[in-house]
C-alpha cells in the first residue's frame, strides 16, 4: 500500500500552504468525505451524521454536483459544508497545472467553497501556491482507507480511530469502491468518537 494511513508530523512543515490538522481546545475533530454526492450513499452518510448530532465537510467532485444538486443543498441544508475536490477528479501530479485550475474553476460553478481538497492528496508545490489567494487546501491527519478493497471494515475503523485527536481531520469517501468499508466501518467510528467526547464538527478556517 502506498499511502499512509496517518501523516507523519515531519512531513507536514514542508507544506506550509497544507492543512492537516486544526487544532483547538475544544475536542473537535473534523469528518470529511471525497468524492461524492452519490446518489444512494451520500443520503445515508447524512442518516448517520444525524444520529450522532456529528457535522461534517463535503469534498465534492463537480460532475457528481452538476448532476445531484438536490444532495448538494441537502448537504448545506442539514449544516454541513461543502468543498472543492476538482470537477473530474484530477491527480496534480498528472495534470499539467493549466488544466488543473481549470478543472477545479469548472467544479466551483457547482461548489460554492473556498475549501479545497486535492484528489488522491497530489498536488504540486506550484499548484499548491496557485491556490493559496482563493482556497485553503484541506489535507488530513488520518486516513480510513475505506477505498481500499484489499483491507476489511475493522482496518478501516482502525486506521480512522487509533490515533485521533483534537484537531484531526479524517477521510472517508462516499463512493461505490469504498462503501463495502463504510458501511460498517462509519456507524463504529461515530459511535467511538462520540463515546471518546469528540465533537465532530464541520471545518471553518
Amino acid at each position: 500500500m502506498d499511502y499512509p494511513k496517518h501523516i507523519p508530523k515531519i512531513v507536514r512543515p514542508l507544506a506550509k500552504q497544507l492543512v492537516f490538522a486544526i487544532p483547538n481546545d475544544a475536542n473537535e475533530i473534523y469528518l470529511t468525505f471525497d468524492d461524492g454526492p452519490h446518489p444512494t450513499i451520500t443520503p445515508w452518510i447524512l442518516e448517520q451524521l444525524k444520529a450522532f448530532s456529528a457535522r461534517a465537510t463535503f469534498f465534492l467532485v463537480g460532475q457528481n454536483a452538476e448532476r445531484y444538486p438536490a444532495i448538494v443543498k441537502d448537504i448545506l441544508d442539514q449544516g454541513h459544508r461543502i468543498g472543492n475536490h476538482t470537477h473530474s477528479h484530477k491527480n496534480g501530479w498528472k495534470t499539467k497545472s493549466a488544466d488543473y485550475f481549470e478543472d477545479i474553476n469548472r467544479c466551483s460553478e457547482f461548489v460554492d467553497s473556498e475549501l479545497f481538497r486535492p484528489p488522491y492528496g497530489r498536488i504540486t508545490r506550484s499548484q499548491a501556491i496557485g491556490l493559496k489567494e482563493n482556497y485553503r487546501i484541506i489535507m488530513w491527519s488520518d486516513l480510513s482507507a475505506d477505498f481500499d478493497s484489499k483491507l476489511s471494515s475493522d482496518d478501516s475503523v482502525k486506521f480512522a480511530t487509533r490515533k485521533v485527536k483534537s484537531g484531526s481531520i479524517i477521510v472517508f469517501h462516499d463512493n461505490d469502491k469504498a462503501w463495502p468499508r463504510l458501511e460498517k466501518a462509519l456507524p463504529q467510528c461515530l459511535k467511538f468518537y462520540q463515546e471518546q467526547g469528540f465533537l465532530m464538527s464541520a471545518i471553518r478556517l
